[in-house]
C-alpha cells in the first residue's frame, strides 16, 4: 500500500484543563496556539494594543486541552502489515498526548516532532479521537530550576531563570524587543499517515572540487516500516526535468546508498554571484513487482563553502569564500516572526526574504533565542541566494549541561541538523547567541587551554560542553561538510569584543558606548554578526502611533 496522509487541521475544540467547565470552544484550524483560539473567542483581549499583555499573563500559567475527533479508513487488504502513526511537526510544549484513551507521548521540546506508532489502538472505518493535554512551560520552567539548582546556577542576562532549562522558544519569556506571551499548543501540523513503508529522508552528503570542475559524494534515504529483501529504493538527481543519476539499491539497516560524481556541475551560488541552480533529489520505495509505495524529493544544490579564517596584518580574518568567490557577508539579523508563529503564512516569510534580495542583502543570521526557521523561510533563501547562518537555540543565559537536558537537546539537535543539511542556503552553524558573554559577566569558568569535554560540564559554565564538544560531534555525524561556530561571537577564546578576531556584537551606537552614528566607521571587528540602532517602529493597522508611543524595534 502506498503511504496515505490525513492532515488533522479541522474540528479541533480546546478547553482549560481543571476550570470545572464542560466547555469546549471551536479552534479554527492547527497549526495553532493558545493566545490565538482565546483571541479568537473574545476571551482575551488583543495582547499587542494597549497594555493588555499584562491582561493575559494569566494564560501561560494555565494547563490547556485540545482535542480532536476523525474518522480512519477501513483497512484493505495489503501484502504486509499496515503501519498507522500520528506524526507531530511540533508541540509547544509539555505535551501529554493521548489516542482512544491510550497515552501514546509525552514531550517536552518545542522545537522536536515527534510520531507514535498507534496501530494497535485504532479503529479502521470509526471515529477516533487524539487529545493533547499541554502544561504549563512557564510553571515547569520554575520546577526544573528547584530540582537542579544543587547542580546547576540558572543566570540570565535577559529574563528570568524559569526559561533556560525548559526547549522551547526564548523569546517567549520576553526579551528586550518583545512581549511576554506565554505560548501553547499545537504549533505546527499534525498529521495520520499509513503505509507499509516509507521514505523518512532522503539527503546528498558531497564535496565540490578545488576547481569546481567535479561533485562527488553519496546520495542517502531513511527508510522505514515493513522492508523486505525484495525492496528497493530507486534514488535519483535530475536537472531540469534530466536524469544525471539513477539506480537503484538495497536498503540495509534501513538506509539506502548511492555514490556518485559529477562532472562539470552546475553550481549554487549566493545573490549576487552567480545562479542558484538546484537538482531534483528524489527517493522512491519500489515494492513487489516494482510498485511505488512512497517518493520524497527535495531541492538541492552543490556548493564549496569555506569560514577563512587566517592570520593578517590585523589578526586573524573572518569571512566566507563559496565556490572560490569571497562573500561580503551583507545581511540582517532575524528575529522571530511573529509572537504567535502558528499564525505566520508561507507567503509571509517568502515575501520578507524577497524583500532582503531586492535590497541586496546576502546573508540572514537567525538568532538563538527563537526558533529553527520555517520551511517557508528556508525555501526562500534557497530559491533566491540568501545565505543562512543559523544559530542553535540558546540565548543570553548560563545553560546546563546535566543528563536530561543534554539527552534531551540533542533530539532536537540532530533532528534540525538533518531538517538543513540539504540547503543549499544553510552556509553556517552557530552554538549560541552571547552565551560567552554571559560567562564573561558572571565570571564563569573558561580556560581555552583545558581540552577535557568532561572537565567543562563539572565547571560553573557547563555549556561549554555543548557548544564546543556535543555540537561539533553532532555536526561531524549529520552534516559533515557544513561549517559550525562556536557561538555568536566567539573568537578562539579570547574576549567577546575582541576585534582582531571571530566575530562580534556591536550595539555601541545606541546604549553602551553611546557612539555617534558618525563615529560608525570606529566600530571595527572582523565580522559583525549583529549590528544594532534603534529604528522606526512597524505601525500597527489596528492603532496609530503618537509620538510619544514609538517604541524601540531594534533587532535582536
Amino acid at each position: 500500500m502506498a503511504l496515505t496522509r490525513q492532515r488533522l487541521e479541522r474540528g479541533w475544540s480546546f478547553q482549560q484543563h481543571g476550570s470545572g467547565s464542560d466547555e469546549w470552544l471551536p479552534v479554527a484550524e492547527v497549526p495553532t496556539q493558545v493566545h490565538i483560539d482565546l483571541l479568537a473567542n473574545k476571551k482575551i483581549p488583543d495582547a499587542f494594543l494597549d497594555l493588555n499583555e499584562r491582561a493575559v499573563q494569566w494564560v501561560g500559567e494555565r494547563t490547556w486541552v485540545y482535542r480532536v475527533d476523525f474518522v480512519a479508513p477501513a483497512l484493505a487488504a495489503s501484502d504486509a502489515p499496515l503501519i498507522s502513526d500520528l506524526v507531530f511537526e511540533g508541540l509547544d510544549t509539555f505535551a501529554t498526548v493521548s489516542f482512544n484513551g491510550h497515552e501514546i507521548l509525552k514531550t517536552e521540546n518545542m522545537f522536536a516532532s515527534y510520531r507514535a506508532n498507534v496501530s494497535n489502538h485504532l479503529k479502521p472505518g470509526e471515529n477516533n479521537r487524539l487529545e493533547i493535554v499541554f502544561d504549563s512551560a512557564l510553571l515547569r520552567g520554575h520546577e526544573l530550576v528547584k530540582q537542579h539548582s544543587h547542580e546547576h546556577n540558572f543566570l540570565v542576562r535577559q529574563t528570568e531563570a524559569g526559561r533556560v532549562p525548559v526547549r522551547k522558544a526564548q523569546y517567549n519569556w520576553g526579551w528586550d524587543w518583545g512581549p511576554i506571551l506565554m505560548t501553547a499548543g499545537p504549533w505546527k501540523p499534525v498529521f495520520f499517515e499509513q503505509y507499509t513503508a516509507r521514505v523518512a529522508d532522503v539527503w546528498a552528503q558531497n564535496t565540490v572540487s578545488e576547481n569546481l570542475q567535479t561533485v562527488s559524494g553519496t546520495i542517502f534515504a531513511k527508510v522505514n516500516g515493513n522492508v523486505s529483501s525484495e525492496t528497493k529504493v530507486e534514488l535519483s538527481l535530475e536537472l531540469q526535468d534530466k536524469v544525471v543519476v539513477q539506480s537503484s539499491v538495497q536498503v540495509e539497516d534501513g538506509v539506502a546508498k548511492l555514490p556518485f560524481t559529477l562532472q562539470n556541475p552546475e553550481l549554487w551560488y549566493p545573490l549576487g554571484y552567480g545562479p542558484q541552480t538546484r537538482y531534483k533529489l528524489t527517493a522512491r520505495i519500489l515494492g513487489p513487482g516494482g510498485r511505488e509505495l512512497d517518493t520524497l524529493s527535495r531541492l538541492t544544490g552543490f556548493r564549496r563553502t569555506a569560514l577563512v579564517q587566517e592570520p593578517d596584518a590585523y589578526g586573524k580574518s573572518f569571512y566566507f569564500r563559496v565556490n572560490n568567490i569571497d562573500i561580503f557577508g551583507g545581511g540582517s539579523c532575524w528575529i522571530p516572526a511573529d509572537s504567535y508563529l502558528a499564525q505566520v503564512p508561507a507567503q509571509r516569510y517568502y515575501d520578507w526574504i524577497k524583500l532582503m534580495a531586492e535590497g541586496n542583502q546576502v546573508m540572514i543570521r537567525v538568532w538563538g533565542g527563537g526558533v529553527y526557521e520555517d520551511d517557508a523561510l528556508l525555501d526562500a533563501c534557497d530559491e533566491l541566494g540568501v545565505l543562512v547562518w543559523h544559530d542553535f537555540q540558546f540565548a543570553c543565559a548560563s545553560y546546563p549541561a546535566y543528563e536530561s537536558f543534554t539527552k534531551n537537546f540533542e533530539l532536537e539537535a540532530r533532528q534540525q541538523i538533518q531538517r538543513m543539511r540539504w540547503r543549499p542556503a544553510v552556509i553556517a552553524w552557530s552554538g549560541n547567541n552571547e552565551d560567552y558573554q554571559v560567562q564573561e559577566r558572571y565570571k564563569l569558568d573558561y580556560d581555552f587551554e583545558n581540552k577535557d569535554p568532561e572537565a567543562w560540564r563539572k565547571s560553573t559554565f557547563p555549556a561549554r560542553y555543548l557548544y564546543e564538544h556535543l555540537l561539533p560531534t553532532l555536526m561531524a555525524e549529520e552534516d559533515p561538510h557544513n561549517i559550525y561556530h562556536p557561538s555568536s561571537p566567539w573568537g578562539d577564546g579570547k574576549p567577546t569584543t575582541d576585534p582582531t578576531v571571530g566575530d562580534i556584537h556591536q550595539w555601541n551606537l545606541w546604549h553602551g558606548a553611546m557612539n555617534k552614528y558618525q563615529e560608525v566607521e570606529q566600530l571595527t571587528g572582523r565580522f559583525i554578526s549583529e549590528f544594532g540602532m534603534e529604528a522606526y517602529p512597524h505601525l500597527s493597522t489596528t492603532k496609530k502611533m503618537t509620538s510619544k508611543e514609538v517604541l524601540d524595534t531594534s533587532v535582536a
